[in-house]
């Protein structure tokens, strides 16, 4: 029977009409619009899962003609739904294209029958059904500007590409990159159902349902429908296709070879990204115990330990477990949710907000795919870690395992520190050779399991409100670690961790004033719960680019296996001293700060608000001027100073003056007298930014020694170098830049702030502007302090003999000595008779030589060098 042509062209015209002439309809693709009921029904289902805003961002960043691959470890329709939907409503690249997948359910029903239309004709044409891959839809699409979603684990997918040779999406994607300029993006990314770590065996509703980290549909859309806040997502580093082909290693490689290693090492990046956020695999405390018991080296060295000291092994065995008892943490994922709880209320009921380094955490998040992390915050309040670990936790991270003081092992704390992650350690390991190698090993075994640690490098709290310089006992611990192979990297993580108000104040500066520090105690935390009463305005946490490990030991042109012990030490130091300045660095200035630098560097101790505003402008040129972070609230200098004022007035610190004088605009001014016994309260809070401008000061007071409006820069060099030298114990030097370096870039911003002029015909010369002349003194009051502490330190060496001056005795003569002084107004400011400054004093002397009146000719060098430079604020007077 003849087939009627008539028939047959208007079943054509009919057919290219429905599909409008295209035959590129397929069930991996959903439309821009999945219909107006669809889409609701979704949106509404969908938008309680929290997407982190850092990270959308980071993915529009990304280069505006790159073509962008999402990928997920499990094949999931569920997922590929919600990245379409959610990322759409966040406006970023969304997905319309879906590797090896078919979505049926959610399509419209005209385009249902449009994919039935399309591959019914295709087949009658060609005897095959439409490939995507081979049609070049997917390269249309792309090319286009659509986005793409691939799974990395599905059982069906082995099977295709390596049974039935089907396509593989990422050979194609290599394939797709070497035929195109555009940068080809493979962003993994999970949809995060449960945070807690994985804990084998599995558990008959994990059979069932799906475990946590690949949770079955029943169990995903359950989660979505009763506690959506449960799921996130958790982007990661994307793959730029075009940097993975030009690496040396993988030039070559055939396409297989390179999809091999391609997948692979997405796979291992985002394992890895898994385990920064739920930590790696749970085990009791007593597993842990005994993996740094069982330890061959550990082992080894309880041997070689019990035969020095005469003793049974089973003796060493007893007493090295009840060190483990002592130090271990008993980590709780459960406690620390609940904690997580009750912290969260308590910042909320006690301070106005938190301001967070967003940006600095997601590089963070990135570090801890590659290695373990380091956190390394500045220590001021025992809030600190609480806080910190509260930020983490709240950010899809899991909290770090702290070190500890033995102190706070107190009842009731001790138990719930531990559960939160903390570990003890003594103040001291002088003479405890097994105490020592317990806690070593204790801490080489939380590194080997995947761990964070958090520990404090500044050893205790800071007294003055700055950064105490490093101790480096755990950071040795930490090296040991790396180069006995425990680990391939360790990143560094130093955090900042501010106030506008500490909790701690009063306890702190009774300290500053001589009186012993009271032991941690029940008694003393009931008595504590006053703090919830008051409000301690804002907290600040802001991140440092973390610092790797072995990037720092690729720099050195040795190992750290061919290092000897000084210079595996200067290694130490060196890392310890870059951390702090990191921290420095990152540090928040607050209007409290600011302002209490005014307060205590202008000359007189009644002062206006005006006359505060002018240092304040000076301080905050230079901050500008090295890109500091600063306060929000600093926007608006002048009504931040006048709160500020306002804020001291209220707390005593400062109380309120009439104006005097026959001038009416000053008898209008706000005037105000700065109490003299608070100058100490006001040091801790002018501390907290200090680090900024101390090169400023040391360029400032070597100028004003020359006793000249005009001088050159070769001639003030070495005074530069003096003044860091003998604050050394005072103020964190930055490794990486010389003295030299420090002090011409302080004079350029001198220049740009017109407080120095270049001299027109000499080279290298420069006058003071009239201006000028005050502001160096400005910045050169920062030091002044110090050298009156300083001079009581020497004033009392050059009294007494060595053999007078014993330990317990000399500190509590440097005290009377400075009361003396003060008394006589030898001694200026009441901020200078602090116990830190006479114990920094005293270490530096002590380090030059000078331990009594017997070293007369160095004592007097001194004497000089501290009276020309206090002669430099006579003019102040």
């Amino acid at each position: 029977m003849q087939r009627n042509p008539l028939n047959k062209g208007i079943v054509r015209t009919w057919m290219d009409a429905a599909l409008h002439g295209s035959h590129d309809y397929y069930a991996c693709s959903l439309p821009k619009k999945l219909g107006f009921l669809v889409s609701l029904v979704l949106r509404s289902l969908f938008s309680g899962v929290y997407i982190n805003p850092t990270q959308t961002a980071f993915l529009k960043n990304l280069s505006k003609d790159a073509i962008i691959i999402y990928a997920s470890k499990y094949k999931s329709r569920f997922e590929y739904l919600f990245y379409h939907v959610r990322y759409k409503e966040e406006t970023i690249p969304f997905p319309e294209i879906g590797f090896e997948y078919r979505i049926f359910l959610w399509q419209k029903i005209s385009r249902l029958i449009r994919i039935a239309l399309a591959h019914v004709d295709y087949f009658f044409r060609h005897k095959t059904f439409p490939n995507p891959y081979e049609s070049g839809y997917f390269q249309r699409q792309l090319e286009a500007g659509s986005a793409a979603f691939l799974s990395l684990v599905d059982r069906k997918g082995f099977y295709h590409r390596f049974v039935k040779a089907k396509q593989d999406p990422l050979k194609y994607l290599i394939e797709l990159q070497g035929m195109t300029d555009r940068p080809v993006y493979i962003v993994p990314q999970w949809l995060l159902f449960s945070r807690k770590p994985h804990r084998p065996p599995r558990s008959l509703f994990d059979i069932i349902f799906g475990i946590h980290e690949n949770p079955g549909p029943l169990r995903r859309w359950a989660v979505v429908l009763r506690t959506p806040q449960k799921a996130s997502v958790e982007i990661s580093d994307p793959v730029n296709l075009k940097d993975f082909l030009r690496k040396p290693e993988n030039q070559g490689r055939d396409l297989e070879q390179l999809s091999f290693i391609l997948r692979n090492r997405l796979l291992e990046q985002m394992n890895r990204h898994r385990q920064s956020i739920t930590g790696p695999v749970v085990k009791t405390r007593q597993e842990l115990k005994e993996l740094v018991l069982r330890n061959r080296q550990f082992q080894d060295f309880m041997k070689r330990y019990a035969r020095s000291q005469n003793k049974d092994i089973s003796e060493i065995y007893k007493k090295s477990d009840a060190y483990l008892n002592e130090i271990a943490a008993d980590y709780s994922a459960t406690f620390i949710q609940a904690l997580s709880m009750i912290v969260g209320w308590i910042w909320k009921t006690m301070f106005d907000g938190i301001t967070l380094d967003m940006e600095g955490l997601r590089r963070v998040k990135s570090a801890a795919t590659k290695a373990p992390l380091v956190f390394v915050p500045c220590h001021k309040s025992h809030f600190d870690y609480l806080i910190l670990n509260e930020v983490l936790y709240s950010n899809n991270m899991p909290c770090p395992h702290t070190a500890a003081g033995h102190n706070l092992a107190f009842w009731p704390m001790g138990p719930v520190f531990r559960k939160s992650g903390a570990f003890f350690l003594k103040r001291t390991f002088h003479g405890a050779k097994l105490y020592a190698a317990v806690f070593s090993g204790y801490v080489h075994m939380l590194i080997d399991q995947g761990f964070n640690i958090e520990f404090f490098i500044e050893g205790g709290r800071s007294r003055t409100g700055k950064m105490v310089l490093p101790k480096t006992g755990l950071v040795s611990i930490l090296l040991d670690a790396y180069k006995n192979g425990v680990c391939r990297d360790l990143m560094f993580v130093p955090v900042y961790v501010g106030y506008d108000r500490l909790l701690e104040e009063s306890a702190i500066l009774k300290e500053l004033e001589g009186i012993q520090k009271k032991q941690e105690s029940f008694w003393q935390l009931i008595r504590a719960r006053k703090v919830l009463k008051k409000r301690y305005g804002r907290i600040y946490v802001q991140f440092a680019d973390p610092i790797s490990l072995e990037a720092l030991v690729s720099r050195s042109d040795q190992s750290m296996q061919e290092m000897d012990q000084a210079e595996y030490q200067a290694l130490g130091r060196n890392l310890s001293y870059r951390i702090i300045n990191a921290i420095n660095r990152i540090s928040v200035v607050t209007p409290q700060a600011l302002t209490a630098c005014a307060i205590l560097n202008y000359p007189r101790p009644r002062f206006s608000q005006k006359e505060i505003m002018g240092y304040v402008e000076t301080y905050l040129n230079c901050l500008h001027s090295q890109k500091a972070r600063l306060s929000q609230n600093l926007d608006d200098t002048y009504h931040a100073v006048e709160d500020v004022l306002a804020m001291y007035n209220d707390r005593r610190f400062i109380g309120r003056q009439r104006g005097k004088g026959q001038d009416s605009t000053a008898i209008d001014e706000k005037w105000y007298l700065v109490w003299e016994n608070k100058r100490l309260t006001l040091e801790y809070y002018k501390n907290n930014c200090i680090h900024f401008f101390i090169p400023a000061a040391y360029t400032a007071l070597s100028i004003l020694s020359s006793d000249a409006f005009q001088f050159s820069v070769s001639t003030l060099q070495s005074d530069y170098n003096f003044l860091q030298d003998f604050f050394k114990y005072e103020f964190a030097y930055d490794v990486d830049k010389t003295p030299g370096y420090m002090f011409r870039k302080t004079i350029k911003a001198f220049i740009d702030d017109a407080i120095l002029m270049p001299h027109p015909t000499l080279p290298d010369t420069y006058n003071i502007t009239a201006a000028g002349f005050r502001k160096l003194l400005c910045f050169a009051s920062f030091l002044k302090t110090y050298f009156e502490s300083y001079w009581v330190v020497l004033k009392v060496l050059k009294a007494h003999n060595r053999r007078d001056l014993v330990k317990k005795e000399r500190m509590k003569k440097i005290r009377v000595m400075g009361n003396q002084l003060y008394k006589q107004r030898e001694i200026e400011r009441s901020e200078a008779l602090s116990q830190v400054n006479y114990e920094n004093g005293l270490t530096f002397f002590n380090f030059k030589g000078i331990r009594g009146a017997e070293d007369e000719e160095r004592i007097e060098f001194y004497t000089q060098v501290i009276q020309k430079y206090l002669n430099c604020f006579m003019v102040q007077k």
